[in-house]
């Protein structure tokens, strides 16, 4: 999502690095208390990157599910004090805390890769990653051939999406029932739309292995790039910013611990 913030501005390995310190630090969390702090930076961020807090936040609806699932296998299978009992079900302190604590933890992975989605290009993302995995090369890592991957998947999920819409409207007007009856009448009705999907992505995948032959690509080597990352004092700043804060939260998740 383009805007003008400073955010937006940093350099792609500032904000990779900075986010997978901020993901260890939420791992990392022991305290139901701290999970505050969290939402409060969170929230400070997206007050830096000007992105509406509604447009991240529906970035975690497609895991809500998942994390309600998470939250009632912790409540419902975790032992400790019982609170309630009918039968084979059991509902115990520790399992509603730890409920809790993964659902919470589960829901702030995703927001924080979204932030970090939402204000990086998919370009930017390959190329900062390609960067930060070079050093590996020594040891036979492909570190341009990873990017190269991530890059066409980000860039053709718009596409099979766009397809998928394009076949399943063909499908109704052909008079498929895709949205009625059971589950499993469902999946069977889908079939149709799955089938031509998929010689589509073969055939798109064809083409562009093709594209790529016919203008001489060799992977990484000796390439070079109209616009090349550049470190500044403001990405140091900023990163070496994350690393004191989620240290300094650890430090007092832990000492909350002791008490």
């Amino acid at each position: 999502m383009p805007a003008d913030s400073f955010i937006h501005r940093m350099d792609p390995r500032a904000k990779i690095l900075g986010v997978i310190f901020l993901l260890t630090g939420i791992f990392m969390v022991k305290t139901l208390l701290m999970f505050f702090f969290w939402f409060i930076i969170l929230f400070s961020l997206t007050l830096f990157s000007k992105i509406s807090l509604s447009v991240i936040l529906r970035s975690a609806k497609p895991v809500i599910i998942l994390v309600l699932f998470t939250v009632f296998i912790h409540i419902f299978f975790t032992k400790g004090q019982i609170l309630y009992s009918l039968g084979f079900i059991t509902i115990t302190l520790e399992g509603i805390q730890m409920g809790i604590h993964m659902g919470l933890r589960l829901l702030l992975l995703v927001l924080y890769a979204s932030l970090l989605t939402l204000t990086t290009s998919p370009m930017e993302l390959a190329d900062g990653l390609e960067k930060l995995f070079t050093p590996f090369k020594k040891v036979g890592f492909p570190a341009h051939e990873l990017a190269m991957m991530m890059t066409i998947a980000l860039r053709f999920i718009p596409t099979l999406l766009d397809e998928t819409d394009r076949i399943m409207k063909a499908q109704l007007a052909r008079g498929a029932d895709l949205d009625r009856g059971s589950i499993l009448k469902r999946l069977k009705a889908f079939i149709p739309v799955l089938v031509p999907l998929f010689v589509i992505v073969f055939q798109r995948a064809e083409d562009l292995a093709l594209a790529m032959e016919s203008r001489c690509y060799k992977g990484g080597r000796g390439r070079t790039r109209m616009n090349p990352l550049h470190w500044s004092k403001g990405d140091t700043l900023a990163f070496t910013a994350t690393v004191f804060m989620v240290f300094l939260i650890m430090y007092i998740d832990r000492s909350l611990v002791l008490i």
